[in-house]
């Protein structure tokens, strides 16, 4: 049962601060977050990226577009997690300036995590629009 309260004291901490400073500009702490090592991709809701480099480019980009997030939340809806491994699936409610331009949206987000010398990395991001972009 820990290592359930571990993973979610964590996705509810480092990941959701990740996805907080990401979305006021900031890729640093996505990039910490993420794995290094091959196989990672994004199929994601603004452009998707696979391997490494592409991810660096994708977060680089999206840190240059996002700004002056007045609200992230994160709503979990299902999770697993075993030794190794560990997925969430939910629902992500986002009010951020896209390019200077105030924007609300809800993506459906599923990641894929992995331990990495004792510490969760993201492995693997698929997320996709449920409401307009407005």
């Amino acid at each position: 049962m820990a290592r359930r309260e571990d993973f979610l004291a964590w996705v509810r901490s480092e990941l959701y601060e990740a996805e907080l400073a990401l979305h006021n500009g900031d890729p640093e702490p996505r990039r910490r977050i993420w794995s290094g090592h091959e196989p990672v991709s994004v199929l994601g809701a603004w452009r998707s990226a696979y391997g490494p480099q592409q991810l660096d480019e994708l977060f680089t980009a999206l840190g240059q577009s996002f700004s002056d997030c007045t609200s992230y939340n994160f709503e979990l809806q299902v999770y697993d997690v075993t030794e190794h491994l560990a997925y969430t699936a939910g629902l992500e409610h986002i009010s951020v300036s896209v390019d200077g331009e105030p924007r609300t949206f809800t993506l459906r987000a599923t990641q894929i995590y992995r331990r990495e010398d004792g510490h969760w990395k993201v492995a693997h991001r698929h997320a996709d629009t449920v409401s307009s972009i407005t």
